[in-house]
């Protein structure tokens, strides 16, 4: 655990023991050139030069803490506290790298139970401090700064000591786990007997099985598995007024989902201790494979067919044509001249690359699941590259935001941001949300490069995911700051025959403070309403991670 909060502390993504992913010579080169970069190296500054407030958590407060948990496990210095400030979102990542506008947490607390955690609560709300839930710290829309609000002072509970896999039913394939555990750590728990969670977001390296159920996280194989509110079948919450636990059955008619309040109350509404989630037998056979279509909209419908017809593969993910040609940019090699050359002579004017990926537990079933695939993609015009393509996007998978420290590195601004909507809107949406990025980040006729992919599918509509890359402005905080509000206009602009706007403000990246804005548009005043009655019910003094989801 000191190891990723020391990496932290650096400015970066990568967590300790992965490999870093630097730019290629050549990479770099066309980057400085399709940007305009000017060259400058901005390294993160040592975590030694950064200034650190003293800590304002009160005496009283700690001493109680103390008692409770150890002293080892209230941390109030300035590399403990540093490691859990902000997430990691360009801002936060900037923030972090030159010391200026840190949101520092008083104190990093480390329950080691669900028990400690429903008592530290308790303590807080006697002395009117903050509680800022704290997992792998991935959030990238400010779910985890350490806002104080009207707070005497505001600590970061870290969850790291919550790490273990409490239960596993095989018969019910339902498996307990603390909301401690880390992505790669539940995986490993759950092979050991026989079985995969499935889950698999960009974030898998450091993200944990807590901060997956508070923000509603959606994997790359969602498709297959679902996205991880479908497969939680139960949460234990510690709340200021007592633990809450939540979901008996596999379905029920008793009321109102209650569950839906933990999961994706980003830790406004409680503190997940638990979650009881569906598992399924570990795949035994697994095949990968890329393919190019021509044009967007062509390719979109051909997704579009896919779920539509119901023979999604597990892993269906669309890059644009923008998209698909800067990942020939930076692949560079052999490789990636034969592919232009296949393309050459394909007929193929606007690739869009089309990545598939089926896991099962027998071969018989993959190539039945594969077949019904690839018969629906039989009416459009399409190159098939093989295995060789899926597989290196299935290995490279995790690598997108490892990349960033490197882009960060050279004075790049590089940020993602997503949405979702109907298919009949799709198009119009992309466009719109391009637009207001290229209008938002032109600098003196150097265009930004925007990219977007389609990374979920469902029979209505599918979501969208953009990647920005543009030469960073003089106030690079801020020079994003018009850039997402721009976009977010174009995500909520009001469509002629339709009440709401043309997509959501968020598929699965949550609301944060940097949506919270827009949110009482999406779910109208009386959906406000009820959240502050909820907040007031579980919350009624407002400890639970201010200014994220509910609001000041």
């Amino acid at each position: 655990m000191s190891e990723l909060i020391d990496h932290t502390l650096r400015g970066g993504w990568t967590p300790s023991g992965a490999g870093a992913a630097p730019l290629p010579t050549h990479a770099l080169r066309w980057l400085s050139g399709r940007l305009g970069l000017d060259g400058a190296s901005t390294p993160a500054a040592p975590a030694s030069l950064l200034e650190v407030p003293d800590g304002a958590l009160p005496v009283e407060a700690r001493a109680e803490l103390v008692e409770l948990l150890g002293e080892h496990q209230v941390q109030t210095g300035a590399t403990a506290r540093l490691g859990r400030t902000g997430g990691l979102s360009y801002s936060d990542l900037l923030r972090r790298r030159d010391g200026v506008g840190l949101a520092v947490p008083d104190a990093v607390l480390l329950p080691a139970d669900p028990e400690q955690v429903q008592r530290v609560l308790e303590v807080c709300v006697r002395h009117d401090v903050a509680v800022v839930p704290f997992g792998g710290g991935t959030s990238v829309v400010g779910g985890v700064t350490a806002l104080r609000g009207a707070k005497r002072a505001v600590v970061a509970l870290d969850l790291a000591r919550l790490d273990r896999l409490v239960s596993v039913d095989p018969v019910s394939r339902v498996a307990v786990l603390q909301a401690g555990v880390r992505a790669p750590e539940a995986e490993s728990l759950l092979a050991a007997h026989g079985f995969t969670l499935g889950h698999f977001p960009q974030s898998f390296e450091r993200a944990t099985i807590g901060g997956f159920a508070a923000t509603r996280s959606a994997g790359q194989a969602s498709a297959g598995y679902g996205r991880f509110a479908d497969m939680v079948e139960g949460v234990r919450v510690a709340t200021p007024v007592g633990e809450w636990r939540l979901g008996a059955a596999p379905a029920s008619a008793a009321g109102p989902d209650l569950r839906q309040l933990a999961i994706g109350g980003e830790g406004a509404l409680g503190v997940i201790t638990e979650v009881a989630v569906r598992v399924r037998p570990k795949p035994t056979e697994m095949r990968y494979e890329a393919l190019v279509l021509d044009g967007w909209q062509a390719a979109a419908d051909a997704v579009r067919a896919l779920a539509q017809q119901r023979v999604l593969a597990d892993v269906t993910r669309l890059s644009d044509v923008d998209e698909t040609a800067v990942q020939l940019e930076l692949s560079g090699g052999v490789k990636s001249r034969a592919l232009r050359t296949l393309l050459l002579g394909s007929r193929i004017d606007e690739p869009c690359l089309l990545v598939l990926g089926w896991e099962a537990a027998s071969a018989a079933e993959l190539k039945q699941r594969r077949a019904a695939t690839m018969r629906a993609l039989h009416g459009f015009r399409s190159l098939r590259l093989g295995p060789r393509g899926g597989e290196a996007w299935h290995a490279a998978r995790f690598a997108g935001p490892r990349q960033r420290d490197a882009l960060l590195d050279v004075g790049v601004c590089v940020e993602t941001l997503e949405t979702a909507t109907c298919w009949s809107r799709l198009s119009e949406l992309r466009s719109a949300v391009r637009a207001a990025l290229v209008r938002e980040l032109d600098r003196d006729g150097q265009p930004p490069i925007v990219m977007c992919h389609l990374s979920h599918a469902y029979e209505t509509g599918a979501s969208l995911y953009f990647t920005v890359l543009a030469a960073r402005g003089a106030d690079p905080v801020d020079q994003w700051r018009r850039a997402k509000e721009a976009a977010t206009g174009a995500i909520t602009e009001r469509v002629p025959g339709h009440e709401l706007g043309r997509g959501t403000l968020t598929h699965h990246h949550a609301v944060g403070t940097d949506h919270l804005p827009w949110l009482e548009a999406e779910i109208g005043g009386i959906g406000t309403s009820v959240l502050a009655a909820v907040k007031q019910a579980v919350d009624p003094t407002g400890i639970l991670n201010p200014g994220k989801l509910v609001g000041p």
